[in-house]
């Protein structure tokens, strides 16, 4: 077989991506094939953030090519996260090129912790990545990002340069608020709040800003979803029915406004006794993939019921970060991975490219 790139380009058809299931030709990951005298150069391009496994992919790529005799194979292997497309009528952020509702019905279920670890998860990938924690009333991502009594500079009397850690940055409430101070607002002052630290945060160059929404579906989630211009939700849960009948409020809710769901992320699914090892569904077992299963959705995965995840979150430190090698962390980064790349297959946001047209009159 002679070399060429169509016969590089098919030789490639072979290798399946494991994070879609899908050859890397048809999702169109392959580009700039050429061949000269023997040396095939090409890029291999992913959609979403996939820093760890760039390496293993470019050594199936190249053994791939070399099995056709290829003298030398340059593969350049790596990835680029696009804006994707919005709610219909909801002005786009600049700087932010996709949004993540982290929502539950209810309170309770972890929400907040898992989408701290979600975002470091992402960026461990590579990503960039900032944290808008919504939940006015009871802000907890300063805590769980070590950042608990610090304020975030004002630049130029309005806008508000977001506090980083670990790679993250982060905006929230609670940055501007004692520990202690409970938030006596109606909803349209939390909706005004929420709106100014969206748009008045300094967010730099962001793949994707994951938002801690406040629990439950009322008029201020309404609000929300309806002025945040969001790429998709994930609905957190316990198996739990009654968490699951309030994630099915959640879920509808995102669906009435245009809001795709990505999935579905099982919390607290399993404990395992630390001292013997007995395994018990203290909350039930199997919940979140009945309700993904009913709404033709995703669950993108389960999580423990676990003290160190708990422990770790209080401390600062969340589980991504402290113990990056656990079960739990890289449960945590599976669930992130699923959720990048369902965003990748998602219609991409062209309105930035958009000629603006002006009338006017001559």
């Amino acid at each position: 077989m002679s070399l060429s790139p169509d016969t590089v380009t098919s030789a490639l058809q072979q290798i399946i991506d494991p994070n879609t299931g899908k050859d890397l030709v048809s999702t169109k990951c392959v580009k700039n094939v050429r061949v000269i005298e023997g040396v095939v150069t090409l890029d291999v391009e992913l959609g979403y953030p996939a820093k760890s496994q760039l390496s293993a992919l470019r050594e199936k790529v190249q053994s791939a090519i070399q099995a056709l005799g290829a003298r030398e194979v340059l593969a350049n292997v790596s990835f680029k996260i696009v804006a994707h497309a919005v709610q219909p009528g909801v002005k786009v952020l600049p700087t932010v090129k996709n949004i993540i509702a982290v929502a539950s019905g209810k309170g309770g279920v972890g929400k907040s912790t898992t989408a701290a670890n979600l975002a470091l998860a992402l960026a461990a990938e590579g990503a960039r990545v900032g944290v808008l924690d919504a939940d006015i009333y009871g802000p907890s991502q300063p805590l769980m990002f070590g950042l608990q009594g610090q304020q975030p500079p004002i630049i130029d009397g309005k806008a508000v340069q977001p506090l980083q850690n670990y790679g993250v940055q982060v905006n929230s409430i609670g940055f501007m608020l004692d520990a202690d101070q409970p938030v006596v607002w109606r909803g349209p002052l939390v909706v005004q709040a929420l709106t100014q630290l969206l748009e008045q945060t300094l967010w730099d160059d962001l793949d994707y800003l994951v938002v801690d929404m406040p629990p439950g579906t009322g008029d201020v989630q309404l609000t929300l979803a309806q002025k945040v211009p969001v790429t998709g939700a994930v609905i957190v849960t316990t198996p739990q029915d009654l968490a699951l009948l309030d994630a099915r409020r959640g879920y509808k809710m995102f669906d009435k406004v245009g809001i795709p769901t990505l999935g579905i992320v099982e919390n607290m699914a399993v404990h395992v006794c630390s001292q013997c090892g007995h395994v018990e569904h203290i909350f039930g077992a199997g919940g979140g993939q009945r309700m993904a299963e009913q709404y033709g959705l995703e669950c993108l995965g389960s999580l423990p019921l676990a003290l160190h995840i708990r422990e770790e979150a209080d401390g600062g430190r969340p589980t991504v970060v402290a113990q990056p090698e656990s079960a739990a962390a890289q449960s945590y980064r599976q669930i992130a991975r699923k959720l990048a790349v369902a965003i990748a297959d998602k219609a991409k946001d062209f309105s930035a490219k958009m000629p603006t047209i002006k009338i006017s009159s001559t």
